[in-house]
């Protein structure tokens, strides 16, 4: 038996279609998905048609990420202070808006864990950042992550989150995370995934880079209004995504310090677009 495994496909349904057709041609027929379905990229019903029909046909298992919880969160809050044309929020806000109530029950039905069992082979836990909190980060020489393993039943643990493709080993267990499909980091721009084979009762894994249109995924940001609706976060993802360098987390965060030492406060999803701009100069030139 072989298994597709997806994560942080954000919504690029450009790549995550590419990495799929891959799949289907080596034969594959099971996936499992870890969450961060939607987020920076135009046109996110499409990735969700293509998740519903693997869903139809194949066999799936889903987790939620911490992505899947901010359009729940939103969908019950009515004072929510997202707003169009703000870098920060304005590409949650442009997702949410194409979402319709099959997605977000889709994504209200996912837990933050699931166990994978099948027989006579080792169970693995798939989860989306940690199996404690889907957006925690399982990180190598980490204390958390080791008193984490050390207190898990689980072989093998199956993680997203840190945009990270990578393995981490501590005693007899080890941690596999895919790296990202949608917005990867340090992968040269290519979509990244994970296979897992079948190895008599034990797993094996094999990490996939791939390229993919960008062109048409850039083109579309423009066409779609996404990037009139969050420009300065759009900027960042057509560096990532042609690079596979620096995270929007890390550009925000340079934002909001710049904000917080020129005005004395800074609240990450309201941060005034001159200092996204002055943090894009000294992180993406």
């Amino acid at each position: 038996m072989d298994m597709a495994v997806f994560s942080d496909i954000h919504g690029n349904y450009v790549a995550f279609e590419q990495c799929v057709n891959y799949s289907l041609a080596c034969n594959i027929h099971t996936f499992i998905f870890l969450g961060d379905y939607l987020g920076e990229f135009p046109y996110p019903q499409k990735t969700m048609e293509l998740i519903y029909a693997l869903k139809e046909k194949e066999t799936c298992f889903f987790v939620r990420g911490n992505k899947e919880d901010y359009w729940i969160s939103r969908r019950y809050d009515n004072n929510c202070e997202w707003k169009d044309g703000n870098s920060t929020v304005g590409a949650l806000q442009y997702c949410y808006d194409h979402l319709t109530p099959k997605e977000l029950d889709f994504f209200q039905s996912l837990s933050i864990s699931q166990e994978i069992r099948f027989e006579n082979i080792s169970t693995i836990l798939a989860c989306h950042g940690s199996p404690n909190r889907n957006n925690e980060k399982m990180l190598p020489d980490d204390g958390p992550t080791k008193q984490l393993l050390k207190d898990c039943v689980y072989p093998y643990i199956l993680c997203g989150h840190t945009h990270l493709q990578g393995v981490i080993k501590y005693g007899d267990k080890v941690v596999l995370n895919p790296g990202a499909v949608g917005v990867p980091l340090h992968s040269g721009g290519k979509a990244q995934f994970m296979i897992l084979h079948q190895n008599m009762q034990e797993w094996s894994y094999e990490f996939i880079s791939m390229d993919y249109d960008k062109r048409k995924v850039i083109q579309e940001m423009q066409e779609s209004g996404l990037e009139k609706r969050a420009p300065y976060w759009t900027q960042v993802t057509k560096h990532l995504i042609l690079t596979g360098e620096v995270s929007h987390g890390t550009v925000l965060a340079k934002a909001m310090h710049l904000c917080k030492a020129e005005t004395g406060k800074s609240n990450w999803y309201n941060v005034p677009d001159p200092y996204w701009e002055k943090a894009i100069a000294e992180l993406l030139t």
